[in-house]
C-alpha cells in the first residue's frame, strides 16, 4: 500500500493537515498498539459496505491514500517490493473461485463480499485462478477458444479488485486435475490425434506447449470490459503465476520441468514486460541444492521434478513463491512438531531469497485445515498464523526478503460449502480477522516509511528506530 504524504506545492495546507492527522494517528498506534483489537477484532475500515469507488482509508481512517492515477505496477528492488519509492509488504490470501462465482449473477455479490471484508481487516493481495480449462463453466473450452460470459466474468473480478484496491496474482494453470489443469491440455492433444502417454508430456511436447502460450497470450492481452484496460497495462494484476503447484514426477532431475520454466518465463516478459512473474513453487527443494533436501518435509517432495533455488534463477521470475501446508505434508505430527517445521521452512526460504537468490520470498499459501481428525483447531490455527506473521515480521524489520503471505483461504459468508477444512469466514471467525487486522496494522508503518526517498526531512535511521519500538510494543 502506497500512502500520500505530501500533496502538490500549490495544496500545502492540505498536505500539512494530513502530515498532522497522520503523525497523530501514527502516536496512538505507537502507544496503544495493546488495544489494536481488543475486542477480538477491528475493522480497518469503518464502512465497509460502501467504499469510495477510486479510493481507500488508511489503516486509521485519517486520510485517503492511493488516488486513481497513483494505482501504479508493483516492482522489485532488491529483496523487496516496491510502488514507486515505498517498500510493499504482502498481507493477502486465497480465493481460487472468483471467476465462477462471478459467471452466475446469482453468487457474483460475494466476489465483492471477500473483497470488502478482506479489505476491511487490511488485506492487500488476492491469489486466484486465471484459468478454467474443458469441463463446467470452462472460461477455457478447446484451446484458444473461450466462453466470453466466462471471461467477462473474470473482468468483473479484476474491476471489484481495483475498487477495492486489492491487487490480484493470476495463475495461469494448474498441476493438478482440478479446473482441467495440464492433464486438460494433454487431453486436447490426444483428442487431436498425438500420441502422448503422460501428463508430463505437457513441459516437453511442442503442440501442448503451443496451446499454453496462446492461452498465456490471449489473458495477457485481454481487453477487461469492465475497466477498457488491457490486462497487461493494469497496476491491479499484482503478478502472473505460471502454475499452481508444478511438478513433474517423471523427471525427478528437474531439467524438463526446469527446461519449461525458462521458456515460458520469456514468453510471458515478451508480452508483459511490466508486470512481476513468479513460477508458482511449493519450495521443495532438489538435487541442486543437496544440503538443503533436509529442509523438505520428507524424502518425496525433493523428487517432484521441483528445484527451489534452481527454478528461481531463471531470467525473467521476479519473486519466489513457497507453500506451506504442515498438516498435509506431516500428518500425524503434534501440533508442536508441525509449527516448529514452519518456523524452519519459512527461515530457509527467507535466506535463501536473500543470499542466494536476491528476491523477495512471497508464502504464497499457507494455512491448516481444522477439519475432524486434524491436529489443528480454531485456536491452534490462530497460533499458526500468528506464527506465519512473526517469523515474516522478524524479516521486515532487518529489511530482509519475507515479503508476505497469503493464507489459504478466505470466503464470504454462504460459500461454506466450498470450504476444504482450510476456509476462514472472516465476520464469523472474529478471533482471527483480529489476528489479521493487527498484522496489516504494522505493515502500514513499514509500507508507508520513507524507505529509498527521504523528503521533508525525515531520517531513515530515526523511522527505522520509531518503527522498531512500535513493533516490539
Amino acid at each position: 500500500m502506497e500512502a500520500i504524504l505530501f500533496k502538490e506545492k500549490s495544496r500545502g495546507k492540505v498536505w500539512l493537515i494530513h502530515f498532522l492527522v497522520r503523525c497523530f494517528a501514527t502516536i496512538l498506534l505507537l502507544t496503544d498498539g495493546s488495544h489494536a483489537h481488543a475486542d477480538g477484532v477491528e475493522m480497518l475500515s469503518n464502512d465497509v459496505d460502501a467504499p469510495p469507488p477510486v479510493q481507500r482509508t488508511d489503516v486509521n481512517s485519517s486520510e485517503v491514500i492511493l488516488r486513481d492515477d497513483q494505482w501504479r505496477m508493483v516492482k522489485t528492488r532488491g529483496s523487496q517490493f516496491v510502488i514507486g519509492d515505498r517498500p510493499f509488504y504482502v498481507n493477502g490470501f486465497n480465493a481460487y473461485w472468483l471467476m465462477i462465482l462471478a459467471a452466475d449473477p446469482s453468487t457474483r455479490g460475494r466476489v465483492t463480499e471477500v473483497f470488502q471484508q478482506a479489505a476491511a481487516v487490511g488485506l492487500t493481495v488476492c491469489r486466484t485462478w486465471g484459468f478454467n480449462d474443458g469441463g463446467w463453466r470452462a472460461l477455457q473450452k478447446s484451446p484458444a477458444v473461450y466462453d466470453e460470459d466466462v471471461f467477462k466474468a473474470l473482468d468483473f473480478v479484476v474491476s471489484e479488485a481495483r475498487k477495492y484496491r486489492m491487487r490480484l496474482i493470476l495463475s495461469l494453470i494448474n498441476n493438478w486435475d482440478g479446473y482441467g489443469g495440464k492433464a486438460q491440455y494433454v487431453k486436447w492433444a490426444r483428442d487431436a490425434g498425438l500420441n502422448l502417454t503422460s501428463d508430463d508430456d505437457f513441459f516437453s511436447d511442442q503442440t501442448v506447449k503451443g496451446y499454453f502460450k496462446n492461452h498465456v497470450k490471449n489473458m495477457l492481452t485481454r481487453v477487461n470490459t469492465y475497466t477498457n484496460v488491457t490486462y497487461k497495462d493494469d497496476p491491479t494484476i499484482f503478478a502472473w503465476e505460471l502454475m499452481n503447484e508444478l511438478r513433474c514426477t517423471s523427471d525427478p532431475t528437474g531439467n524438463k520441468l526446469q527446461a519449461w520454466i525458462h521458456e515460458m518465463a520469456f514468453h510471458v516478459k515478451s508480452i508483459d514486460p511490466d508486470h512481476l512473474l513468479e513460477v508458482g513453487a511449493e519450495g521443495f527443494y532438489g538435487p541442486s541444492s543437496p544440503a538443503r533436501l533436509q529442509a523438505n518435509p520428507n524424502t518425496y517432495a525433493g523428487q517432484v521434478g521441483t528445484d527451489f533455488i534452481r527454478n528461481h534463477r531463471v531470467l525473467g521470475v521476479d519473486f519466489a513463491s513457497v507453500h506451506i501446508y504442515p498438516d498435509t505434508w506431516m500428518s500425524g505430527a503434534s501440533v508442536e512438531a508441525q509449527l516448529k517445521f514452519a518456523q524452519s521452512w519459512m527461515q530457509a526460504h527467507i535466506a535463501d531469497a536473500e543470499g542466494a537468490l536476491g528476491m523477495p520470498v512471497v508464502f504464497t499459501e499457507f494455512g491448516v485445515s481444522t477439519k475432524a481428525r486434524s491436529a489443528f483447531n480454531a485456536t491452534s490455527r490462530d497460533q499458526f498464523i500468528q506464527a506465519v506473521y512473526g517469523l515474516l515480521l522478524d524479516s521486515t524489520r532487518r529489511g530482509g526478503a519475507g515479503a508476505g503471505a497469503l493464507l489459504w483461504q478466505v470466503f464470504p459468508e454462504g460459500a461454506e460449502y466450498m470450504d476444504d477444512g482450510y476456509g476462514v469466514v472472516l465476520p464469523k471467525a472474529k478471533a482471527t480477522a483480529g489476528i489479521m487486522s493487527a498484522h496489516s496494522k504494522r505493515l502500514v508503518v513499514f509500507n508507508s516509511r520513507c524507505e529509498w526517498s527521504c523528503r521533508w526531512g525525515c531520517r531513515k535511521e530515526e523511522e527505522q528506530s520509531e518503527t522498531r519500538r512500535m513493533l516490539m510494543t
